[in-house]
């Protein structure tokens, strides 16, 4: 019998994880020709949600959880999941049941006609602002623009991983991570489900402006090298024209005597070529910061215990 892993990484959601459970129990029991495990990933939660989980693992065998030291962050915590679910498929899943668990068997369905990655792509992304809507757009079209392999627009983390699947992302062990793209780049043979996504059924939002926008510096940094490339680019273009000018009113003061106007005009340009370079430099530097994270050879998370075992 074929083993379906259910990822769940979890931060402070002890108001969804007793709505999320009957609708997995429901899932599990409906299907019994799985064989279903649940694993959970408690991201450092400082409320009760570790305490539901051994809630749930006492009374049902399928449920397992990590628990990790702290907060590392939900691109972490995927990849401990990753390292611990045992089946030959897993399907991650948020805890908040934006991503319905009902569309499971749907991926099992693709995955049985032999698809590796059968992701859920958002029709329509339920109450989210606008603006957001639009930021989000924006990094996928840029994303997609300067890699060198196709980005899923408007595709989040659920979605079924067959083993093979499992086993490449392991392999990609950078602390910088940016899983989404990491999909992606291995490749493998994918399948699309549309669906419309809900609103979160308790609890907050834990990405703001703020973690939504360091994610995408993450993601646009490790798949692509494209902003030194402009930063090059402009700082080329700008030389250029700084030296014909330079040429023209040479030119002009030879022919036409000096003068002394044109203070503004030097302070501007001035200005502006201060900010390019200051920002040629912020580029320059997130990579930089990037290579020096990878250099020191940090473990990217650290647990405490799986299930009842220390680790």
């Amino acid at each position: 019998m074929k083993k379906v892993s259910i990822l769940v990484p979890c931060y402070n959601e002890e108001k969804s994880l007793p709505l999320l459970y009957p609708e997995l129990k429901s899932l599990m029991d409906g299907n019994p020709g799985y064989e279903w495990e649940v694993l959970f990933v408690n991201d450092g939660s400082r409320d009760g949600t570790l305490d539901i989980i051994k809630g749930l693992r006492a009374c049902d065998a399928r449920i397992n959880y990590i628990d990790l030291t702290r907060n590392f962050g939900k691109e972490n915590a995927m990849l401990a999941g990753f390292d611990y679910v045992k089946g030959d498929c897993m399907v991650i899943l948020d805890a908040d049941l934006q991503d319905p668990p009902s569309l499971i068997p749907r991926m099992l369905d693709y995955w049985e006609q032999g698809y590796d990655d059968v992701y859920a792509k958002r029709e329509s992304r339920g109450s989210e602002s606008w603006l957001r809507r639009m930021f989000s757009l924006a990094f996928y079209r840029i994303l997609d623009y300067s890699t060198r392999f196709d980005v899923l627009r408007n595709v989040g983390d659920f979605r079924l991983l067959d083993r093979c699947c499992i086993n490449a992302i392991k392999c990609l062990r950078e602390s910088e991570r940016y899983t989404k793209g990491m999909f992606c780049w291995i490749g493998y043979r994918k399948k699309e489900i549309v669906f419309d996504r809900g609103d979160r059924v308790a609890g907050d939002s834990k990405w703001n402006f703020w973690s939504l926008l360091n994610l995408a510096v993450e993601g646009i940094t490790s798949f692509t090298i494209a902003p030194l490339r402009i930063a090059t680019v402009a700082g080329g273009i700008i030389a250029f024209g700084s030296f014909m000018l330079m040429i023209f009113y040479t030119a002009k003061t030879i022919i036409f005597g000096d003068d002394a106007r044109g203070f503004t005009t030097i302070v501007v340009a001035i200005l502006l070529m201060g900010g390019i370079q200051l920002v040629a430099l912020g580029i320059l530097g997130e990579y930089i910061g990037r290579i020096f994270n990878e250099t020191k050879k940090r473990p990217i998370y650290l647990a405490r215990c799986y299930n009842e075992t220390k680790l």
